[in-house]
């Protein structure tokens, strides 16, 4: 099989290592755009962080959408949690679903955390997902309630606040970028910015305590090279 390399870089005076390798640093540590052009430049490449936050917001949501392709099927035991952030000094509420494995499923920054919100969050999760969950869990807010009646009363439905540690301890990688980036400008950016971070973060970090050492260099390995393979847009011919 013969495998073509796209034209996704095409007019780009830097190669596809360099951005790339920017493009993971922003999305797996918590570092600046500042912090990265340092780093970059510690090893002879002289980029500004004006090019790095537009290689960021260019290709990253195109490296996040190959790996969910190539993500396998989804849980069928969803956890719904929400959070709130800070943009631009306004208090937003951050959605999260993630499965019973701990993968992130959907995020969608709004306003409010009502039952108008939650039953917007739980039809954007099932149009992207194409199915429904066989449980849901979430903590006692009554909008879940709501939601589920309008969207998918079938489902069984578990509302308790301990049930639902796992999606909440997924929110702390968004923390620590909300640190570093000192606070999201804009709800569209912080959206964008999510929704890519959501799924590039996660593909680095393997449940490292629930694995060997040789399980876990095995996997970080096949991880590393599933990102090769993305960032390098290859196409069967």
């Amino acid at each position: 099989m013969i495998y073509l390399v796209s034209s996704m870089y095409k007019g780009f005076r830097f190669p596809r290592e360099v951005i790339s390798h920017c493009v993971w640093l922003y999305h797996r540590f918590p570092l600046s755009l500042r912090e990265i052009e340092l780093m970059m430049a510690a090893r002879g490449i002289e980029v500004t962080y004006e090019t790095i936050r537009t290689w960021c917001a260019r290709f990253g949501p195109e490296y996040a959408c190959q790996l969910r392709r190539r993500q396998p099927q989804s849980g069928d035991k969803w956890h719904l949690d929400e959070v709130f952030v800070n943009i631009g000094g306004v208090r937003k509420y951050l959605w999260r679903a993630v499965d019973q494995h701990g993968d992130v499923l959907d995020i969608l920054i709004q306003g409010k955390r009502d039952g108008k919100a939650a039953t917007k969050f739980f039809r954007k999760i099932l149009k992207k997902q194409g199915r429904r969950p066989r449980v849901l869990i979430t903590d006692k807010l009554a909008s879940y309630r709501v939601a589920h009646r309008t969207v998918m009363p079938s489902v069984e439905h578990r509302q308790n606040k301990y049930l639902n540690n796992r999606c909440e301890n997924s929110h702390q990688p968004t923390r620590q970028r909300e640190r570093a980036m000192k606070g999201f400008r804009s709800v569209g950016s912080a959206q964008r910015f999510l929704s890519s971070f959501s799924r590039i973060s996660p593909h680095f970090r393997p449940p490292r305590h629930r694995m060997t050492a040789t399980a876990h260099h095995t996997e970080r390995a096949t991880r590393f090279q599933m990102w090769d393979q993305v960032t390098q847009q290859t196409l069967a011919a």
